[in-house]
């Protein structure tokens, strides 16, 4: 694709530029992250649903995530002469709480030949959200609406202290994303005084 006025190569719309890359490695992180202190939420508020639209007790959420590919983010990377080319992870891929590869940046012809390098993790995406299959705990409480024949309610599977911990898990995760993101666009906006 070149441009008509020029002959310089235009860049896709759907191509990630190498020097945004890392933010957008951060907001993936952040998207994650947010996805799942918000379903932490909701196991929280139903932690005492005995009695849910599908007639049993509430079922603990999970998120679930994977290391993301570029062509996950809408495309490849831009290369600087203008072409689609892919990168490897870089370290920061940590950040979004998916542990990505650090390594060497593969070239054109790595690519080309569909070289594993070529479709290294850049940031995390959120692949589900499932319930937790286990059973919570039955209760004794003839008096309960939702009590069996016998008098036991079954109550959700969601333990609150477990979740609080994975709430502050999924919390510092957020924070250590969004300091990635302000370092980044911090590093961006001096590079353009330079």
């Amino acid at each position: 694709m070149t441009n008509p006025a020029g002959g310089v190569p235009l860049v896709p719309p759907n191509v990630v530029r190498p020097m945004f890359r890392t933010l957008g490695i951060a907001a993936s992180g952040l998207s994650a992250q947010r996805m799942r202190m918000e379903t932490i939420a909701t196991n929280i508020a139903n932690a005492e649903t005995t009695h849910t639209e599908a007639g049993g007790p509430y079922r603990r959420r999970v998120v679930e995530m994977q290391a993301a590919q570029l062509s996950d983010f809408g495309g490849a990377i831009a290369s600087a002469t203008g072409t689609a080319a892919a990168t490897g992870a870089t370290g920061a891929t940590g950040a979004t709480g998916v542990t990505g590869a650090a390594g060497a940046t593969p070239d054109a012809t790595e690519i080309a030949a569909g070289n594993d390098e070529a479709d290294r993790a850049a940031g995390v995406k959120v692949t589900g959200i499932t319930e937790d299959p286990s059973e919570g705990p039955l209760v004794y409480d003839p008096s309960h609406p939702d009590a069996n024949a016998d008098g036991y309610v079954r109550y959700p599977n969601v333990r609150v202290t477990d979740e609080l911990v994975d709430l502050m898990d999924a919390r510092r995760l957020y924070e250590a994303n969004a300091t990635v993101f302000q370092a980044t666009k911090a590093m961006l906006r001096r590079s353009i005084d330079i």
